[in-house]
């Protein structure tokens, strides 16, 4: 069993998600199906991610959904769930950015 991973590194995690996404969609557009599953995928792990942050950690950002976030790694890793391309463009252009700017003032702030 892995040891537990700190805020630090899960916030770490959601950024390199983050990028991972943008060079994603730079090889092509998502009615790729590998660009589709790969961009789906690295928005699991943001969920993931999110989702084990302590609560006293993501009070500091409360802008962000954070609960949502988390939310929609289980819509998206189930496969009863029919996710639309352009929910998930949707996210990509309009949340990500301001999630990753959000975990940036976090990680810059004293979150250990």
């Amino acid at each position: 069993m892995s040891p537990t991973r700190s805020a630090r590194q899960r916030l770490a995690d959601v950024l390199l998600a983050i990028e991972a996404i943008g060079e994603h969609r730079d090889r092509g557009p998502l009615d790729d199906p590998l660009v589709f599953d790969a961009v789906r995928m690295r928005l699991v792990e943001i969920g993931e991610a999110v989702g084990t942050l302590p609560d006293d950690v993501l009070r500091n950002e409360p802008s962000i959904p954070w609960k949502e976030v988390a939310g929609m790694r289980h819509e998206l890793a189930h496969p009863y769930f029919d996710t639309a391309g352009g929910i998930i463009e949707a996210t990509i252009d309009d949340d990500l950015p301001v999630l990753a700017a959000a975990v940036e003032r976090l990680l810059a702030s004293t979150v250990e």
